[in-house]
């Protein structure tokens, strides 16, 4: 369940992304999302998931890679290094919004462990490490991000 400054308000809708990890790609999303939507004052706030979060087990709290871009653009994590979470059906519940990091990577994987969710989910298409270096696949990110902070503007 979202929890802390990520749990939805009466005033705040929630952007929930999800990746494998929800080491790297989710957790970037989460982060510029965050700092994206303050800037343009919207009233929404960015959560992010995993749907195999084992596989980030023993790699610590958030890639590094994900933490340098975002050191790069001005956005340090500042206590944000938690360490990666499970998708839940209370966490899609809670979200506005849900995202799913790659489509040919997350379709499956949702349709196998929230079935009811698997064509409720916008698919992004964002490689992995294991297809592209985050100097591909960030800035890919980045352009998804902008033009969802440009959709959740429009009123």
């Amino acid at each position: 369940m979202l929890t802390g400054k990520e749990k939805m308000t009466e005033y705040y809708s929630t952007v929930l992304f999800v990746c494998t990890g929800n080491y790297y790609r989710s957790r970037f999303c989460e982060h510029l999302f965050n700092v994206l939507a303050k800037r343009r004052q919207l009233r929404w706030l960015a959560a992010s998931r995993g749907l195999q979060t084992w596989l980030a087990d023993g790699y610590g709290p958030i890639s590094e890679m994900a933490v340098q871009r975002l050191e790069e653009l001005g956005i340090p994590i500042n206590g944000g290094a938690r360490f990666p979470m499970p998708l839940t059906e209370s966490d899609l519940q809670a979200a506005g919004v849900v995202v799913a990091l790659k489509e040919s990577e997350h379709r499956a994987m949702m349709a196998e462990q929230f079935p009811a969710w698997t064509d409720r989910v916008e698919y992004w298409h964002v490689d992995d490490i294991d297809c592209a270096g985050p100097d591909q696949a960030l800035p890919v990110c980045e352009a998804y991000l902008e033009m969802l902070v440009e959709r959740l503007e429009q009123p």
